[in-house]
């Protein structure tokens, strides 16, 4: 599907579509960004780093800090927003640094647990959004704003591979790796064919295929992006849909496996071998499968029914921006299949406010 084609249809075609062009725009931005180089000389040094978010920033979260661990050696974990609010022990009495993501930086939990943690005074908070007027931005006490990522539709898409681009951005510059800078400066140009051959290919196997189950899989970074493309496919197409470490679908989960299941894996270099011996187990058992690998070797050619090649750029994680773009695409042309809305998901909107929390 070329671009043209898209620009006539939904927000959330759109902002999948814009996404080279606006991690371009974010790069950019944070690299004039004061806020940064204030992180960068401002924060401690031996901090535990908490990534925090609610729904796909829950998401983005886990895969945030696995990027962060990977990038720069600090120990990091991420958290639900409401893990702090329902149980504030959670979080450490010793040295912390909390990122916090929000697309809107409205979301109420999210909101509540980054005034939370600002009211303790005994750690530091990142805030990281699309929204330049909001909670985010104004009492976030280190705030990131990506306002070129902001996006129209409800469901999140452009939103979330700009801000986890920008949370590596940060961790390359604490870890002082201009490498991993560039790395990342060179994956607009890298993913933009992509976008020009996967769309048809994707649009014809959904057309082809039903499903009753849907089953994403991945390992250390690549878990949070399992977890967003299962929700994706909820939300656009109101299927059903699971999350699960890759080597984890063998105890238990296997057993949804079959025709009317479709197994998606987002295949690592660090455990090439062991996600191939598992996506050729799940062909075996006679699942559809839809891969993103790192290589097109000739064993995963025989074993993916979809495959699409996010090639390395250095260090892995620098490619999981590249990566989430086709589970976001599936997810969006199963629902248009089922004739639904993308932009307007049956019992959602685009910014969860709650009257009341602790």
């Amino acid at each position: 599907m070329a671009l043209t084609e898209v620009e006539s249809r939904t927000h959330m075609e759109r902002e999948i579509f814009s996404q080279p062009e606006c991690w371009r725009e974010c790069l950019h931005s944070l690299e004039k960004d004061p806020v940064v180089s204030e992180i960068v000389s401002g924060v401690s040094q031996d901090a535990e780093w908490i990534f925090v978010g609610c729904g796909t920033s829950y998401y983005l979260a886990q895969s945030a800090a696995a990027s962060f661990s990977a990038i720069s050696g600090r120990p990091s974990r991420a958290l639900p927003a409401s893990e702090i609010l329902l149980f504030p022990e959670i979080v450490s009495k010793r040295n912390t640094v909390a990122v916090l993501f929000s697309r809107s930086g409205r979301t109420t939990e999210a909101v509540k647990a980054m005034d939370l943690l600002n009211a303790r005074g005994d750690l530091q908070t990142i805030t990281v959004t699309c929204a330049p007027d909001s909670a985010f931005a104004s009492r976030g006490q280190f705030p990131l704003v990506l306002a070129a990522a902001y996006e129209q539709s409800t469901v999140m898409t452009r939103s979330f591979s700009s801000m986890l681009m920008g949370l590596q951005f940060l961790a390359a510059k604490l870890a002082g790796k201009p490498e991993v800078c560039q790395q990342l400066a060179h994956l607009p140009r890298v993913a933009k064919p992509l976008f020009e051959q996967v769309p048809e290919q994707l649009q014809d196997f959904v057309a082809s295929h039903d499903f009753d189950d849907y089953a994403y899989l991945g390992q250390g970074p690549f878990y949070g992006l399992a977890c967003e493309a299962a929700l994706k496919v909820m939300e656009s197409s109101c299927s059903y849909a699971q999350s699960f470490h890759s080597l984890e679908f063998r105890h238990g989960p296997k057993s949804v496996a079959g025709p009317k299941t479709l197994v998606g894996f987002f295949i690592s270099e660090t455990g090439y071998s062991a996600e191939v011996d598992l996506l050729e187990e799940v062909q075996s058992l006679g699942s559809k499968t839809f891969v993103i690998s790192p290589n097109s070797d000739t064993r995963v050619k025989a074993a993916a029914d979809v495959l699409i090649e996010v090639a390395p750029l250095g260090l892995e994680c620098t490619r999981l921006p590249a990566c989430i773009p086709w589970g976001q695409l599936l997810g969006l042309y199963t629902g248009l299949k089922k004739g639904l809305n993308p932009d307007s998901p049956p019992n959602l909107s685009q910014v969860v406010i709650l009257d009341e929390l602790p």
